[in-house]
């Protein structure tokens, strides 16, 4: 297993994955994203939404907003709908995948 960089748990499972950051030859780096899992219906990737709060100066309020990240899931890593994760900007693996999970930090 080797050291990613980041200060993360690493997974206890072993797998064969190329891009995977623990066991195969992905190198990640920042930005790091903490989300919820919406949706694993597609082979090795998951779609994590993340949501944030901006202000609107004109009204002195602030609006929820989201985002939707595509990232792919390495098979030491196991998620469902419902948990909090970590993931992390790497090079473009898929037309719209450019995240990897690294970390599985709770569930709901």
């Amino acid at each position: 297993m080797k050291n990613i960089g980041i200060d993360v748990k690493a997974p206890e499972e072993v797998c064969h994955d190329k891009k995977c950051p623990f066991h195969g030859e992905l190198n990640v780096k920042s930005p790091i994203i903490e989300g919820e899992v919406v949706a694993v219906n597609m082979k090795g990737t998951v779609t994590v939404k993340r949501e944030y709060v901006r202000k609107i100066p004109k009204y002195e309020r602030y609006e929820k907003r989201f985002r939707k990240y595509h990232a792919h899931l390495p098979g030491c890593i196991h998620v469902k709908v419902g948990d909090k994760v970590r993931i992390a900007y790497s090079r473009p693996l898929a037309k719209s995948v450019s995240f990897v999970v690294i970390e599985r930090v709770g569930s709901e």
